[in-house]
């Protein structure tokens, strides 16, 4: 015989009532804990995913998997390109990088970086375009008045081409991002 509570043997109205708070509780918070799964998931779905596969191919290596750089190493991508989306030489810059490269010495913040990041121009442009956009947009979140790099915007750069040292010299020839 199963007991319930001071030594009643069968279920009181109190009881069901505990019962059913409990089950409630326990489906509230399933379901609240469901929706915000749900909720980080899409808050996790990239923009531009082909872009993200091909950073995460790519550069993650370098650059970590969300942008934020290694110490010593490659600097982070989480505000300078979207500063640098903002205007036309800035534009260039992004995708100068991207298909030759960059050596030497340069800072970001207060840190200073001193490596060779390698050319990606064996990529098509679509790839560097959203691969770009990936970064601008979804690491470095990019206001809404920045506009998408486009496929063009790289073939223009490409039929320009120049060597990593240029990359680096038109980099410093910009005003710094936010002056």
């Amino acid at each position: 015989m199963t007991r319930h509570c001071s030594g009643c043997e069968t279920p009181s109205a109190r009881h069901l009532a505990v019962a059913v708070v409990v089950h409630l509780t326990a489906t509230v918070c399933l379901v609240i804990a469901l929706a915000c799964a749900s909720g980080a998931r899409a808050a996790d779905t990239p923009s531009y995913p082909q872009g993200a596969a091909a950073f995460q191919g790519n550069c993650a290596l370098c650059h970590g998997t969300a942008g934020a750089g290694v110490a010593g190493l490659a600097p982070p991508l989480t505000a300078y390109p979207a500063r640098y989306a903002a205007t036309p030489e800035g534009r260039r810059q992004l995708a100068m990088t991207l298909l030759y490269g960059m050596f030497g010495a340069i800072s970001v913040g207060e840190a200073r970086f001193n490596s060779q990041m390698p050319d990606f121009g064996r990529l098509d442009d679509a790839t560097l375009a959203a691969t770009l956009n990936f970064v601008v947009f979804d690491l470095a979140h990019a206001s809404a008045d920045v506009k998408p790099l486009t496929a063009a915007e790289i073939a223009s750069e490409r039929s320009h081409p120049v060597d990593a040292a240029a990359v680096r010299a038109h980099r410093q020839s910009l005003p710094a991002p936010g002056s």
